[in-house]
């Protein structure tokens, strides 16, 4: 298949490029300029220069493309309507990539029993509200002629598949360790993220692309740890002390609002049956605990 992927010179969209690659495909990716241009060359992956904001540029090659996969922002509802209205009738496939932050409880690090399940999502936050709607749009494309799902990553750990880039959340915790030799995490880190290694990520995409039912969400998920399991663990590889606390003022200060209260702070436990009941999806790597202590560092 010709797959257009936004975001290629990302983690995600890097890795899901590198996938699709390795798996027979073509992939034009959209970069943001030259230096990102040639590391995509390297992969044997087309590049496109331009943003997200270049709406003329994505339907271009929405329609020049036989699937897409939008991997550069859960949260740009232009490039997404530009998208949208480029495959619609046409039945192409159109994967969005959306974040499990959209039930994220702001917790300040305090644990929570919830869990939530593809069919009964919450109302969202202020916060998340407008990634929620975009989400939304993305599903009703279903009956407009669009073979379109959200995939919705819980915290994704491992290594980039593509080119050198970070994943979001545990980097951040390892860099804030190694400048201050100090392992923390947001308030007393009791708070559960689900989680997914990239590998799996990735795999789910690629069955997706073929296997998808139209106006399906997923969750993306193979386990779940505590903050304090995931900070241990690192605090073990590092070899350094135990993790320790950190109010969430300063975890603001250090990570940005957005991070330290829904990437860091909150608790996001959800269950995700959809890609395995639809698609077949067997995910393969299941602690995040194990591959932070013997991989991440």
């Amino acid at each position: 298949m010709n797959v257009f992927v936004t975001g290629a010179a990302g983690f995600i969209g890097g890795s899901i490029a590198s996938g699709l690659i390795q798996a027979g495909h073509h992939v034009t990716g959209l970069v943001r300029n030259a230096d990102q241009a040639d590391e995509l060359k390297a992969l044997g992956i087309t590049p496109v220069i331009g943003t997200l904001d270049d709406s003329d540029l994505l339907a271009k090659q929405a329609t020049a493309a036989d699937a897409v996969i939008n991997a550069a922002s859960s949260d740009h509802r232009g490039a997404v309507e530009a998208l949208l209205n480029a495959l619609r009738g046409t039945n192409k496939v159109f994967l969005h990539t959306s974040g499990s932050s959209i039930v994220g409880d702001a917790s300040g690090g305090k644990s929570s029993d919830v869990i939530y399940v593809e069919d009964n999502l919450p109302e969202p936050t202020v916060d998340k509200a407008a990634r929620v709607a975009i989400d939304n749009l993305i599903l009703a494309a279903a009956k407009d002629g669009v073979n379109s799902a959200v995939i919705c990553n819980t915290l994704i750990y491992g290594h980039s598949l593509g080119v050198h880039r970070d994943s979001v959340q545990l980097p951040r915790l390892l860099k804030q360790a190694r400048k201050s030799a100090v392992v923390r995490h947001v308030g007393s880190g009791q708070n559960i993220w689900s989680n997914v290694h990239i590998e799996d990520v990735v795999a789910l995409y690629l069955l997706a692309l073929t296997k998808n039912v139209p106006g399906t969400f997923y969750f993306v998920e193979s386990g779940e740890a505590s903050f304090i399991d995931m900070t241990t663990a690192m605090a073990q590889a590092l070899n350094l002390g135990k993790p320790q606390d950190w109010p969430l003022k300063d975890a603001e200060a250090e990570w940005g609002y957005e991070m330290a209260n829904y990437g860091l702070g909150s608790n996001s436990r959800v269950r995700g049956k959809h890609a395995r009941e639809l698609l077949g999806w067997a995910p393969k790597r299941t602690s995040v605990v194990e591959w932070i202590r013997n991989e991440m560092v």
